[in-house]
């Protein structure tokens, strides 16, 4: 039995863009059922969702049912949530809050094993089919994909430092939290904002890496995708069922009776 290959990371380094969604819920049922609708990647957030460690097996385990690639957010750039991660089976990490080349450095060592990097040894784990793959250990390093995300104007300014890094395959902007640092708070849809996000994703581009990018509807990630951005989350999982919800709920209150 071989281990699994990472077709999310080779469409990435072709330059092909990939439609994805933002997953918060924590539910394995959605994610399974999420997993079919026909998505290239799916994303698992533990960071600003309630997702823990112990949840996130069950969710990649669900998601594999489909034809989505699995990426998860851990909640910080630490080795030891990167290596259960890992070995929970995921081959793409986004790693939130890189600053500077070093911590996209760390972000890269804590993916490999030893020599190229610090990442603890682990036998039967659902990343290598709980052991019972011949050459888990041979493919692992290669068949990881390090995706940083860029949230501030300090870490902007050094774009091409961290893009430039080995190992890191791909540059995300937050735009939630680059607004804020910007003075934009709750505002990421400010032109002043909209013309940065364009700006970066020609810088990453330049850099030789693929830009990466959250949008919370299908007109925003459009436009993203006009501007380069090759890798694209079009809306969160909460997000459309509020909006599908609430559209009910306006059909249903349109369409009641009047009553004298």
């Amino acid at each position: 039995m071989q281990a699994p290959r990472n077709s999310f990371k080779r469409r990435l380094l072709a330059g092909e863009t990939q439609n994805g969604l933002w997953l918060t819920l924590g539910s394995p049922i959605s994610s399974e059922a999420l997993s079919l609708v026909g998505f290239d990647w799916l994303l698992f957030d533990t960071e600003h969702s309630p997702v823990d460690l112990a949840a996130v097996q069950p969710l990649l385990q669900a998601a594999a049912i489909g034809t989505a690639q699995a990426v998860v957010r851990p909640a910080w750039n630490d080795k030891v949530l990167i290596k259960r991660v890992l070995d929970m089976g995921a081959q793409t990490l986004l790693v939130p809050f890189i600053e500077s080349p070093e911590e996209a450095a760390a972000a890269v060592a804590a993916t490999r094993y030893p020599p190229r990097g610090l990442r603890g040894v682990a036998g039967a784990t659902r990343a290598s089919r709980f052991g019972l793959t011949s050459d888990y250990f041979t493919v692992a390093d290669d068949e990881v994909a390090v995706l940083v995300q860029i949230e501030t104007v300090g870490a902007l300014a050094r774009l091409e430092e961290i893009a430039a890094v080995p190992g890191v395959d791909g540059v995300f902007i937050g735009p939630s939290d680059l607004s804020a640092s910007m003075g934009f708070l709750g505002r990421a849809g400010a032109g002043e904002v909209q013309v940065v996000l364009e700006e970066a994703a020609a810088r990453i581009r330049a850099a030789g890496k693929a830009p990466g990018i959250l949008a919370t509807n299908a007109a925003d990630a459009l436009r993203y995708r006009g501007w380069g951005y090759r890798f694209i989350a079009g809306a969160v999982d909460l997000g459309l069922l509020l909006a599908g919800a609430r559209a009910v709920l306006t059909e249903m209150k349109g369409s009641a009776p009047q009553h004298a």
